[in-house]
């Protein structure tokens, strides 16, 4: 049985929890959250106060390179192994380990990311928002054909099964419908953070139904929209449809 490690390169505020969580449901799959946190804390030049951070300091390895050569040489204790990783995480760090493993870009309309980020972090730039950064790892994958797929947060609402089933068709696993519902309450692969960032998804027991909504943002906030748009356009046209 072949084994693989995927990573799951997503923009903050997406749904990349409800994924690891649905991902977690399997019986040949372990998830890991967000591996790269404290390395990236260490590293970045970001004003951005992020929750948590000396805890996750203290939770986690910040020496980045020791973190990839766990995950791709270290044990886990089923055949798969996910991580969700956040793509402006990919800092400071040697990025050759990315062809070893499986890749796949989770994206979001850039409005709603901002809106529901700067609740938790104000003023965010367009590092802390990573869809710029995703623009340019996709370009990098392509060009060294390691990545499997792009999602995008609305099509996995307006039809899940039907995109994961392509989804999991990319990574060469089966589905299987147990990655559609989990249980309400945290998870013990939950990073340190949780408690910060996961409540909407910890009273949840399944992909919740897409509902569109007006987005309002500052002008500060639009102006920042409007410099992530091009990128997020880029790589909807990749994504998997519902």
């Amino acid at each position: 049985m072949k084994k693989y490690k995927i990573n799951l390169w997503s923009s903050p505020r997406n749904i990349s929890t409800a994924m690891m969580y649905s991902f977690a449901q399997r019986a040949d799959m372990s998830v890991v959250d967000e591996p790269l946190y404290a390395h990236y804390l260490k590293h970045t030049d970001t004003e951005a106060l992020h929750p948590a951070t000396s805890q996750i300091l203290k939770s986690q390895n910040a020496n980045g390179e020791k973190v990839v050569s766990q995950m791709i040489h270290g044990a886990h204790p089923k055949p798969h192994a996910l991580f969700k990783q956040m793509t402006h995480h990919l800092i400071n760090l040697e990025d050759d380990f990315l062809d070893k493993m499986k890749n796949v870009l989770l994206i979001r309309d850039p409005r709603r990311i901002i809106a529901s980020y700067a609740k938790v972090i104000p003023n965010p730039t367009i590092q802390d928002i990573g869809v710029k950064m995703q623009a340019e790892l996709f370009e990098k994958l392509q060009q060294r054909n390691a990545l499997n797929a792009i999602v995008d947060t609305k099509q996995v609402l307006l039809n899940p099964e039907k995109v994961l089933r392509e989804l999991c068709d990319k990574l060469e696993i089966p589905f299987t419908k147990k990655m559609l519902k989990w249980e309400a309450g945290a998870r013990p692969e939950d990073g340190v953070w949780a408690p910060y960032w996961y409540s909407n998804v910890h009273s949840s027991t399944g992909f919740q139904p897409y509902v569109e909504k007006e987005v309002y943002l500052s002008s500060d906030l639009e102006r920042l929209a409007e410099e992530c748009a091009p990128h997020y356009e880029l790589l909807r046209q990749y994504a998997i449809e519902a």
